[in-house]
């Protein structure tokens, strides 16, 4: 099988048309076919800064032999001159990503990789309630079980995974956001994602949500109320799960090896330790959907767009573990 895999190249006033084009040229000739999602004279404007030896075709039909093509959903091109943050490039970007989720969603892809888009340029447009693009798939597919897997591996290769159990909310919030049907969901998308990642276990660390994991209900007792419980019904469901646990502690433990990936209450919590360990090579990958969505575990970048310095080596991650993953659903 050939995969068709889309990529929404996201704010194109930021890294998102350099890491995408500079992955798909160093990335080998597999059979993979991609759609990229954008406009094309942005892709062609980046193409020659970075001199790229690339070639990006108009798309036509999932039968063209192209290896790289590009659509792009908005009626008329895009000004040259766009600047970062410009209102216009984050409609682009939306666009863009619902172009792909939909093609996602009605099966002529077989997953989509996401470069970064801007929140706030989002947010700005008029969609308030627009957090983020996990979310916003998770709701185009109308799939309510879904959580964030944060994955990376150092420069010796060792990994750090991580799940969420809650993702974009302000600190003030998490508590009252927390609730034992979200950590039985993160546990549960923990472990078949060891599975679908092809692990031979699938050994789950929970993280508690305060200081100590509450000492015992004096600092905090979201840990007796909410996240015990849910750690011990999902052992009786006969999971390979551990917690709650210090979280200061914990993540040391699972980074030597003890588990295969680790339940993060809240987004930080998660992310500074999984950015410590693999910043350049970090991987978003939303567990759940309906088809492989995955993409960098970085943002816009907009203060280095265009200077030709931004590192792919995230996206090619994600491109890397979306083939994977495809290919691990179907085979033939």
């Amino acid at each position: 099988m050939n995969p068709w895999i889309g990529i929404s190249l996201g704010d194109p006033t930021g890294v998102g048309p350099e890491v995408t084009l500079k992955s798909l040229a160093a990335l080998p000739d597999d059979g993979t076919r991609y759609l990229i999602l954008g406009d094309r004279g942005v892709l062609d404007r980046t193409r020659a800064a970075l001199q790229l030896d690339l070639k990006v075709t108009p798309f036509t039909s999932y039968h063209a032999m192209e290896r790289v093509v590009v659509f792009n959903p908005l009626p008329t091109p895009l000004p040259p001159d766009l600047k970062c943050g410009d209102p216009i490039a984050a409609e682009a970007a939306l666009a863009c990503l619902l172009e792909a989720g939909n093609r996602c969603h009605r099966g002529e892809l077989h997953g989509m990789v996401t470069a970064p888009l801007s929140k706030e340029g989002i947010i700005n447009l008029g969609h308030p309630a627009f957090v983020g693009q996990t979310e916003y798939l998770s709701e185009l597919a109308k799939c309510d079980r879904t959580a964030m897997m944060l994955l990376g591996q150092d420069d010796r290769d060792r990994w750090l995974r991580v799940v969420l159990a809650t993702t974009h909310v302000p600190i003030k919030e998490v508590a009252n956001s927390l609730t034992q049907k979200k950590v039985e969901l993160a546990i549960e998308c923990a472990a078949e994602a060891c599975r679908d990642l092809g692990l031979s276990r699938s050994r789950i660390a929970v993280c508690g949500l305060n200081p100590h994991a509450g000492e015992g209900g004096k600092i905090g007792t979201e840990e007796i109320t909410t996240i015990q419980p849910a750690v011990l019904a999902m052992k009786q469901r006969g999971y390979d799960v551990t917690g709650p646990m210090a979280a200061d502690a914990l993540f040391y433990y699972v980074y030597r090896g003890d588990y295969d990936v680790v339940v993060a209450m809240y987004h930080d919590q998660g992310l500074a330790p999984l950015k410590m360990v693999g910043f350049d090579r970090g991987i978003n990958w939303t567990l759940g959907l309906s088809f492989v969505r995955t993409s960098p575990d970085h943002g816009t970048a907009f203060d280095i767009a265009g200077r030709g310095i931004a590192n792919p080596m995230s996206m090619m991650a994600a491109i890397e573990l979306a083939q994977k993953l495809i290919r691990q659903k179907s085979p033939n």
